[in-house]
């Protein structure tokens, strides 16, 4: 089907109340829809309920029904996926994992769970949130353990993994729009100069001579390493090959002071205990 067609169909599926996107599916048969159009629903979505990274849990829970209907388009046919470019293969992943949080998360919304190592109202509370609830996407059957740690990797882009929600505090910031396959290298771009200001991601104590990073770097070190330790000489060479790969990550974005803190070579690398708080935005910001 040509685009000029979709666009004709869309229009015409407007008139009628039809979803678009399954619109085009039943006219042809099979699903024709453009990677791009099957993301506008969930941007539509976060534009509404998505405020600073944080989520109107309980009016997205009210009405769910548009959240329902875009997790169900994500089950396009194997072929229809695999015709797609790697940068819409993975803003695709992508959307369907903060999609499928969203969804895991309201599904049982308001949490209230008793386990001790985590906050009361935390995802993982829910049994099973991340390693055993089965989604279905691209023909297959999927946990969100299954995306980030066997799908994602195939990309190596460690970015992607700062744009995963997770339902957390501790996450990276989820946006307030969909990834798109034509926007998404920018959009990655803006996560990582995001990273350096967010308190949740990096902190930066030259008093203590400390640089604390979000465990996220260290769940994924080597795909870091693989990407941002390039050069392991100068004065960071006897420093840890994931250590070089945080401050190439990083020295970009940061204030000349900063710059010159890491330069001095004096400081320690650790990491920061992840915020498993759930990053709801009813009743107010989370503290």
């Amino acid at each position: 089907m040509s685009y000029a067609r979709f666009v004709s169909i869309v229009a015409a599926a407007c008139l009628l109340g039809v979803n678009p996107v399954m619109r085009a599916t039943s006219i042809s048969g099979q699903d024709t829809a453009p990677p791009e159009a099957l993301q506008r629903p969930l941007d539509q979505i976060l534009d509404l309920y998505v405020r600073d990274g944080l989520v109107y849990y309980r009016a997205l829970r009210s009405e769910r029904g548009r959240l329902d209907r875009y997790i169900a388009s994500l089950n396009v046919p194997a072929a229809t996926y695999d015709a797609w470019s790697r940068e819409h293969k993975m803003a695709f992943w992508i959307n369907a994992y903060n999609a499928f949080v969203l969804q895991t998360v309201i599904d049982r919304y308001p949490i209230k769970g008793g386990s001790k190592s985590y906050p009361p109202n935390s995802i993982r509370q829910i049994p099973g949130a991340f390693e055993q609830i089965k989604h279905r996407a691209a023909g297959r059957s999927v946990t969100l353990d299954e995306i980030e740690k066997t799908i994602l990797p195939q990309f190596k882009e460690p970015r992607v993994y700062l744009a995963l929600g997770r339902g957390a505090v501790g996450s990276g910031r989820l946006r307030s729009e969909a990834y798109t396959g034509d926007r998404i290298m920018q959009q990655l771009d803006a996560i990582q100069q995001q990273f350096v200001s967010e308190r949740t991601m990096v902190r930066i104590d030259r008093a203590a001579g400390q640089v604390s990073v979000t465990p996220i770097v260290s769940w994924h070190d080597a795909e870091f390493i693989a990407v941002y330790d390039k050069s392991p000489s100068g004065p960071l060479a006897e420093r840890s090959a994931v250590e070089r790969a945080i401050v190439a990550f990083i020295s970009p974005r940061l204030l000349p002071l900063e710059k010159e803190f890491l330069q001095k070579n004096e400081f320690k690398v650790t990491y920061h205990p992840f915020d498993w708080r759930l990053n709801d935005l009813t009743g107010g910001r989370p503290e």
